[in-house]
């Protein structure tokens, strides 16, 4: 049977050129038409993409998957590959082209405006799962980051068993009233595989404590640190660490410092101006400031000359 695409009748090796030139959301688009264009994506592409695959699922009416890192934990929709969103009721989804997801046969339409597919699920949790294996079955590729929401929290899971490679960057977000349940919260700080950033920006339920250990990690990023205690600041080892709405007191800080001091694990990356050093026995130097703002800042120089 003769091909409908003339693109598809260009020999290979050039025809993999383009395939190589083309936007993610493009390609994506294309695979949908037929199993051939399918294929020829799915083998034909040699170039790895710019930017790693994000899946974000903190909102629950509408959720993304995008190539694209984002700025102050914005992305744009035209830099959206593939939304899942929610049915709603006013809209007519009958005239919507019908396309196959995995198993399932989605409406989806084009946004013309940003360049992307939108598919129309009952549950966008569902619909995400479903087009997050699509693309990294089509590309061959993995998750890097993850967004998600409580809604969303067992997407997180579900990456993590289903790749060797740890995600780079969590954000564990939700702005509902409903604190989020203790037992999703321990899996986060202690079984969650991130190597990068984990940064949790939701409420926890005023008992809630955690006992373990922290797993290294590059940056800590805790919004609402009322749980937090001493003996959790004592285990936290990475370059960043950052809490929010902490409870800690100035005797809770003075034993953190020595702790430091003594050679215990901490770090923190600033350019400062201003503030008290204190010199630990192998001669690392740390800052300790306090800014405008409120927020009590220690941070450990680098060795290098211009730090004088």
């Amino acid at each position: 049977m003769t091909s409908p695409f003339p693109l598809f009748h260009i020999p290979y090796v050039p025809l993999g050129r383009i395939n190589d030139f083309m936007e993610p959301k493009a390609l994506v688009s294309l695979s949908f038409c037929s199993q051939k264009s399918h294929s020829v994506i799915k083998t034909q592409r040699k170039v790895l993409f710019d930017g790693r695959l994000l899946v974000a699922g903190t909102d629950k009416n509408t959720s993304f998957l995008s190539f694209t890192y984002s700025v102050f934990g914005i992305v744009r929709k035209s830099n959206h590959v593939l939304s899942a969103q929610k049915f709603v009721d006013n809209i007519n989804y009958e005239d919507m082209e019908l396309v196959k997801i995995g198993e399932q046969h989605v409406r989806v339409e084009m946004d013309h405006l940003h360049g992307h597919l939108i598919s129309y699920w009952s549950n966008t949790v569902d619909g995400l799962k479903a087009l997050t294996e699509y693309v990294i079955n089509l590309f061959n590729i993995g998750v890097s980051d993850i967004w998600a929401s409580k809604q969303s929290f067992h997407m997180i899971e579900w990456v993590n068993s289903r790749q060797k490679t740890p995600l780079r960057n969590v954000w564990y977000a939700d702005w509902s009233a409903t604190p989020s349940s203790e037992e999703d919260m321990a899996y986060i700080l202690k079984d969650c595989r991130t190597i990068s950033q984990l940064r949790i920006c939701l409420k926890l339920p005023p008992n809630f404590r955690f006992s373990e250990k922290f797993r290294k990690i590059d940056c800590l990023d805790i919004w609402y640190g009322e749980w937090v205690t001493i003996a959790n600041m004592l285990t936290m080892d990475g370059i960043d660490i950052i809490l929010g709405s902490s409870t800690l007191t100035s005797t809770d800080l003075n034993v953190f410092l020595k702790h430091w001091l003594a050679g215990g694990p901490f770090g923190y990356s600033i350019n400062l101006s201003f503030g008290y050093d204190i010199k630990r026995a192998d001669g690392v130097t740390a800052t300790v400031c306090k800014q405008k703002n409120g927020t009590l800042v220690i941070a450990v120089w680098p060795e290098t000359t211009h730090n004088n």
